[in-house]
Parts: C-alpha cells; structure tokens; sequence
C-alpha cells in the first residue's frame, strides 16, 4: 500500500532529496487504484511476445529471458507488471472514468482544436511591413519568404506551422487566429521581440471520437492520482501526534 506510514523518516529525507519521492507515489497510487484489475489470460503471452520482439529476445528461451532479466535486475513477475500494468491502467480507465469523457471534451475543446497557418518571424519591423506588402500584392508566396527571411523554425518548413493546438502559440498569436478568417492575412505586430506575419490556413476541429474519449478519460484519471499524490505528500509533511 501506499500509506505515507511505511515510509521511515530516513527513506523519506532519501527519496525527497533525490526526486523520487513523487514519483514514487504516483507509481503506488496507480497499482493499488488498478491492481485489482483482471485481464484476458491471453493477454501476458501477447505482451511478452510484443516485449521480446521489441526488445530482440526470445522470450520462450528461459536462459535467453533470465540474462536479459538480470542485467536489468528484474524478476519475471517484475517484467510481467510492467507490461500488464498499462493493460490495467486502460481497463480500469474504461470502467471508472470514460463516462465523464464527454463533459471533459466539450470542457476543453478550444484547447483541442488544432490550427495550420503560414508564419514570419522577423526582428526588424520595417522587413516585416515590407514582407507583409509583398504578400499582401501577390508578389511574393510564403513559403518563398520564409525560406529567405524567415529568422525562427519556419525556415526549415517554408513558414507552415502545425497541425498544432492552437493553445501551443504565443496567447498573443493563439488569439488573433481564433479570430481569424481563413486565408487571412495579418498585418504584422509584434510578439516578445519578434515582428510576426501570420497567415490562418486551416482549422481543425477536435471531434469526439474513440480515441478522444480514451484520452479525455486518461487525463482524467491522471487528474485523480495527482490529487491522491498530493494528500499523501501532506500527510508525510504533517508531524505525527
């Protein structure tokens, strides 16, 4: 169990002082909630067999998986957790947490959807003016520009930025592409110390499907052991009466 009792003062200073302390609850927060969880008998010898493919060991042979366990100082029943235990995780997510999906989805959709746009990034603010002109008169393409001028990452992507969510920008450039039209042309302003022209190519709407639900639910679960972390670190910092 993890109950903050079974650590001993020393362990804990130990674990702290090294970082493991959080992590180390998480990891025991996560096996009491799913432990429980029973899956499929078949499943052990599929991940075995993704495990030793993966990893080029013939897991059948003893000999060939007990060296391979020793010099990563495991035991089989170690091995066999760390495969199931995102199995369980997955499971446990399903019956717990997945039918509050749907409401942590349209909770965070605006941070969901991903956006593609056109981006120059310049430090001078006359080039950038001028840049945009060109653009904006069909002389020149973006792609062209950035190649030339282009002073941060979009260099080496011709100016396209994404698919990316749009909460990933600057709040300064995440809020003029929420509002733009596609197709938009910027006028360039300034972010940080950089002039920007932005150009919004194309949004893309997060839906609500199989994997979303799965990740919404996984997101809420993660929420659920960081809270349990959270009250087992103040009970390790409150004084025993």
């Amino acid at each position: 169990m993890a109950d903050p009792q079974v650590l001993t003062p020393d362990s804990i200073q130990l674990l702290r002082r090294h970082g493991l302390l959080r992590p180390l609850l998480q990891q025991l927060v996560t096996a009491e909630a799913v432990g429980e969880e029973i899956l499929p008998p078949e499943t052990l010898d599929q991940v075995m067999a993704a495990y030793g493919q993966q990893q080029g060991v013939d897991t059948a042979d003893a000999t060939q998986l007990q060296e391979h366990l020793q010099a990563r100082g495991l035991e089989l029943s170690d091995l066999h957790w760390q495969l199931l235990l995102p199995l369980r995780v997955r499971q446990h997510v399903q019956e717990h947490f997945i039918h509050k999906a749907e409401t942590r989805f349209l909770e965070r959709k605006n941070q969901l959807d991903q956006v593609i746009y056109s981006l120059l990034r310049v430090k001078d603010g006359l080039l950038a003016r001028e840049l945009y002109l060109r653009l904006a008169g069909g002389e020149a393409n973006f792609a062209d520009l950035a190649n030339a001028y282009a002073e941060g990452p979009e260099k080496q992507t011709r100016g396209i930025v994404g698919p990316v969510p749009l909460t990933q920008a600057h709040p300064q450039l995440a809020e003029r592409l929420r509002i733009s039209k596609i197709g938009e042309l910027l006028e360039p302003f300034n972010v940080a110390d950089w002039w920007l022209v932005v150009r919004l190519e194309q949004r893309i709407p997060a839906n609500f499907d199989d994997a979303m639900a799965e990740r919404m639910g996984q997101e809420l679960f993660q929420e659920w052991v960081a809270e349990q972390v959270e009250a087992r670190l103040s009970a390790l910092a409150c004084p025993r009466a």
